[in-house]
């Protein structure tokens, strides 16, 4: 009777641990608030003034802070390796940043295709990388508002594809063990899952210029 109640025990603490596990909804919503983020350093690193109203940046708890950094300093050494492949997004992709439909589109397509062969930190990275390129590119052609589109595709792209493979692994947290120093130096699997997410991007920005020619 007394390991079957230490086994209930053992049970019920397992289930409240598992009901205190972020949900969908939030990591989705945490989500969106990483890429506002990190458009938001982006468009400063580019000279574009942006104020963190008109991204509707909210404070973030210290966790989330955290995460951010690390996705930041991460997208930074994924945009050095290969800087070209991040800027002019929108003239490789050859669309116009003034259609929506046709930027959220492209987006998805980008997404779609870097994570066609599985899911890796690193191509989580880029797709950080890529909405930050074409919130650049909005911006500096004038169609600001088309960053909310950006900032909702990825929002829509990861509940549909990422969300799940984000909770088994007990949310964003889990980016941290990319790295291993507190200067945000990678691991070297970070840089080989990066290379890949880039070849797997320069083929797809290939298939997609050639059916728009």
């Amino acid at each position: 009777m007394e390991v079957l109640r230490k086994s209930t025990v053992f049970a019920a603490e397992v289930l409240e641990v598992f009901d205190r596990s972020v949900t969908e909804k939030e990591l989705v919503s945490q989500s969106k608030a990483l890429c506002r983020d990190y458009i938001f350093c982006r468009l400063n690193q580019n000279g574009l003034a942006w104020s963190k109203s008109e991204l509707n940046l909210q404070p973030s708890n210290d966790a989330l802070a955290e995460v951010s950094c690390v996705l930041l300093c991460l997208g930074d050494e994924l945009e050095s390796i290969l800087p070209s492949l991040y800027r002019n997004v929108a003239r490789q992709l050859n669309i116009s940043v003034s259609i929506e439909n046709m930027v959220s589109d492209a987006f998805i397509g980008v997404a779609t295709e870097i994570f066609s062969t599985g899911i890796t930190w690193g191509k989580v990275v880029s797709i950080y990388a890529v909405a930050g390129a074409l919130a650049v590119d909005c911006v500096r052609q004038g169609q600001a508002t088309t960053v909310h589109v950006i900032v909702d595709s990825l929002g829509q792209f990861v509940r549909k594809y990422l969300a799940h493979w984000l909770k088994r692994r007990g949310g964003w947290e889990n980016m941290k063990k990319c790295v291993v120093r507190k200067d945000l130096r990678s691991e070297h699997h970070w840089l080989s899952s990066a290379l890949e997410s880039l070849r797997y991007f320069l083929t797809m920005m290939y298939v997609y210029i050639m059916k728009n020619q």
